[in-house]
């Protein structure tokens, strides 16, 4: 007989027991003679033969196999003992509290809080019809009285518990109270009657485990499913989307948010059927706060994609519901410090002396849309239609950003909301930053199709309705409402932002001084990188307005910094420059590509570059002339990046024609050097780049006209050793100028000694002095004088380093001159006598610097 039948019956299992034991004694007589590697061989046949054959042999081999498995046995008929699924749940939760019963007795709040949150996660499995298992309930309701003694005896103790203990005690209190909450009904029952409670037989259901099938498409005929089909979960069941729901299925996906293999897509199709069951106002603004979140994560954590065209305008979209349902629903308010509501099955409501607060931020939502509608302009080519369409965009922006400083404004009227001031700043900024570097024209057509947009019953104190259309009074409302209400980096902002605005628009000297009393070019260096850029940006712009306003010394010397370096790109963010030998990490070339500005907002460097040149051209070519003619004028260069240009064209043997922006400069440069204003005139005037300015004609007859007077200067200077007198009708016809303007110049020239001559006005004419030109030797005397005078400050500055300050260490005092009265031994006497100053002469006298001070001095 087999094994299996073997456990039938108690007869059979007595016989094969007394089987067992006598083949038990033959094998041991049999072990004994065998060695230990034969019988170990041989159990190991034994096992084999057994295990294939179907019945049990009898004889040593089934006795060795039942000999060395006994203990497996044992644990199989353990194994077969079958309990049921709630059985086991409730045998883990005694487990549990049994843990929590230990760590009660030696005040371990810490176990008691982690065991608390594991018993919690397990009594969900064994929930029968709604009621907890009644072990649970007498736990947590002795866990609630122990938490309360515990913690008045603590209010009264002298004695405190360690931190640890105190930080899980607090914990257990809010986590106690807050989870019993749900079985109040069942804990009253229990402190009522505790043993009766506990003596009640608990009716045991039956649960039948359903069992896994296909997914099945099933025909649908409601006549809102189009395609004919439904969507099926888990276990064939359909999945519902109900407006009782809702909260569930937010709370999971806040939950899988920063999660890997996350479907965000599928959680977007998910919530935007959400969005559509959603009977509340509450439910709408949840499922809009949770939707637009989740849009900007499609693109979370990368930098070299953006958001989508598509995922923008329906972020941009659900943007403008939310605003409309706060709008309606004043007695709802979303903001950043608000609690999180816990209850999925119940919704708050708003109570009569106080608003609902929901979680969330209109302010980051708005900067968030704004910064991924730029990075999406710095990744799409500009010079294609798409970039155009792109930018259409930023008009539904605008409205929203001015449509969310509303509803803050709003806000910020109620003291109880106690909402930061910093919200209102954050919108304001970015409302100013969309508008500094625009034309009054573009401003006006985007602030009135804003305002269009938005409902006619709001309106802002900041910037009223009535009042947007002036862009220039909007600008400085803005500014000045920054200025007044924030700090550091938003105000050094605001306040660049109206000086670029200014210079823009023609406004120089009001720009100029603004600049100058924010003394922000002290301290620039110490804000943010993209300050810097903001603030070089605005320079620039001042330059141009300098140079519109027909000031060319000023313009060139705001330039100076910006076009010097030959950096231009990378100061103005308008591009990245790698260098071939560059340390640059990619690191910072990643960060250098995000600060890139769109191209709408770049300053023409062609332009800059034409400017900075032509005004070089203008201050340096009559000082090259008058250093020529005039030796004694000590050499100045006032733009090195013009003059490397300069010598490096003039070394060339052959020149063409012009062929860009440089080289009409250079041969201007030439030509109005030899006199022929005219051919510079021509020049620069044919130059292309002109047309991009507003005012092509005005600039280029401006441009005219200090060609004019530069050419005028230039001759003078260069011309004046030839002439005795000059007449000023002959300077007037050769330069197309009017006498009285040519005078003018003359003037300025001899008042400011830049031309020894005189103005004869009876006559008309120039009379130039003569001798008072220095010789070549003369000049070259001057020029010795003045090294042997540098050479002697730096010889100084190196000595009073090197003694650190201790400049009278070669002061005499007046009484112990020394050894003076030897000094007339020879040459070596002579210097002793300088040296030493003599016993009889009373007084102080310093090192006077030996031969060397006396053949300077003499």
């Amino acid at each position: 007989m087999s094994r299996f039948f073997a456990g039938s019956s108690s007869e059979s299992s007595s016989s094969d027991e007394e089987e067992l034991y006598s083949e038990e004694e033959e094998q041991q007589k049999a072990a004994v003679e065998d060695s230990d590697e034969e019988s170990s061989e041989e159990e190991d046949e034994d096992e084999d033969s057994s295990s294939d054959s179907d019945g049990g042999k009898p004889g040593a081999s089934k006795f060795l196999k039942d000999q060395v498995s006994s203990d497996e046995s044992d644990d199989e008929e353990k194994v077969t003992i079958v309990r049921s699924a709630k059985d086991k749940r409730l045998e883990e939760l005694e487990a549990v509290e049994r843990l929590i019963d230990n760590a009660v007795k030696i005040n371990d709040w810490s176990t008691i809080s982690t065991e608390f949150d594991k018993l919690n996660r397990q009594v969900t499995k064994a929930i029968v019809d709604g009621k907890p298992p009644k072990s649970y309930v007498k736990a947590i309701a002795d866990l609630e009285d122990f938490t309360n003694d515990t913690l008045a005896k603590q209010k009264v103790s002298i004695k405190k518990m360690n931190a640890t203990n105190s930080k899980g005690l607090n914990a257990m209190k809010q986590k106690v109270r807050k989870n019993n909450k749900e079985y109040a009904s069942e804990i009253e029952k229990f402190r009522e009657d505790r043993d009766g409670y506990m003596m009640e037989e608990e009716e045991e259901v039956v649960v039948e485990k359903p069992k896994k099938t296909k997914p099945v498409y099933v025909d649908s005929t409601g006549p809102d499913d189009e395609e004919g089909f439904t969507v099926m979960g888990r276990g064939g069941k359909v999945l519902q989307y109900t407006p009782e729901s809702i909260l569930k299925h937010l709370r999971s996906f806040v939950e899988s948010r920063g999660k890997k293999n996350t479907d965000r897509a599928e959680q977007i199709r998910i919530m935007e059927k959400l969005l559509e069951v959603a009977t509340t106002p509450y439910q709408n603004i949840r499922v809009l706060l949770t939707l637009i979140s989740t849009r900007f994560d499609l693109t979370s954590g990368s930098t070299s994609n953006y958001m989508s065209q598509e995922q923008w305008k329906l972020a941009d979209l659900e943007f403008s519901k939310l605003l409309t349902t706060l709008e309606e629903n004043r007695d709802m308010v979303v903001l950043e410090g608000a609690e999180e509501w816990e209850d999925d099955e119940k919704p708050p409501q708003p109570t009569a002396d106080d608003k609902l607060r929901i979680p969330g931020s209109i302010v980051s939502i708005a900067e968030r849309l704004d910064d991924e509608l730029t990075r999406s302009l710095q990744h799409i080519d500009p010079h294609t239609a798409e970039y155009i369409e792109r930018l259409s965009d930023e008009q539904a922006l605008y409205t929203n950003i001015i449509r969310g400083l509303l509803y803050i404004e709003d806000l910020k009227k109620d003291t109880k909301l106690e909402l930061a001031q910093e919200n209102a700043n954050r919108l304001v900024m970015r409302r100013l930053e969309h508008i500094y570097f625009k034309p009054a024209q573009v401003v006006s057509i985007l602030e009135e199709k804003a305002w269009t947009a938005i409902p006619t019953e709001l309106d802002s104190e900041i910037t009223p309705r009535d009042k947007s259309m002036d862009t220039a009074a909007l600008v400085q409302t803005l500014s000045t409402y920054l200025f007044k209400n924030s700090v550091d980096i938003i105000r050094a902002r605001a306040y660049l932002c109206q000086v670029y605005y200014f210079a823009l628009h023609d406004q120089y000297y009001r720009a100029r001084d603004m600049l100058l009393m924010s003394h922000l070019q002290e301290t620039i260096a110490t804000f943010n990188i993209n300050t810097q850029i903001l603030f070089n940006r605005t320079l620039v712009q001042v330059g141009l307005c300098a140079f519109r306003a027909n000031l060319v010394y000023e313009s060139q010397n705001t330039l100076q910094d910006i076009c010097g370096s030959g950096r231009q790109k990378e100061l103005l963010a308008q591009g990245v420059m790698i260098q071939r030998y560059s340390q640059v990490t990619p690191e910072q070339e990643r960060l250098e590509r995000q600060r890139q500005l769109p191209f709408h907002m770049h300053i023409n460097l062609e332009l800059l570059e034409c400017v900075y040149l032509t005004c070089s051209m203008l201050l340096e070519i009559p000082l090259l002339a008058q250093t020529g003619s005039s030796p004694d004028v000590r050499k100045r260069i006032i733009s090195k990046t013009y003059r490397r240009l300069l010598e490096f064209h003039e070394r060339q043997i052959f020149t063409g024609p012009p062929e860009n922006t440089r080289d009409h400069v250079m041969q201007a440069s030439r030509a109005l050097a030899a006199g022929e204003w005219k051919k510079a005139a021509e020049l620069i005037n044919s130059i292309k780049i002109w047309e991009l300015m507003a005012d092509t004609e005005k600039v280029k007859q401006m441009l005219t006209e200090q060609i004019q007077e530069e050419g005028l200067r230039t001759y003078l200077f260069t011309y004046a050793p030839f002439y005795d007198t000059l007449a000023v009708s002959t300077l007037a016809s050769m330069f197309e100028l009017s006498e009285r303007k040519v005078a003018a110049i003359i003037s300025k020239m001899i008042s400011h000694e830049e031309l020894a001559a005189a103005l004869d006005q009876v006559n008309s004419a120039i009379i130039f002095r003569k001798g008072v030109e220095l010789s070549r030797l003369q000049s070259l005397a001057l020029t010795l004088s003045d090294k042997a005078s540098g050479l002697i400050e730096a010889n100084e500055r190196t000595l009073e380093q090197r003694t650190q300050g201790m400049s009278n260490a070669f002061e005499r005092p007046g009484g112990q001159g020394g050894r003076g009265g030897r000094g007339g031994r020879g040459g070596r006497g002579g210097q002793r006598g300088d040296r030493g100053g003599g016993r009889g002469r009373g007084g102080n006298q310093q090192f006077g610097g030996g031969a060397l001070g006396n053949a300077i001095r003499a």
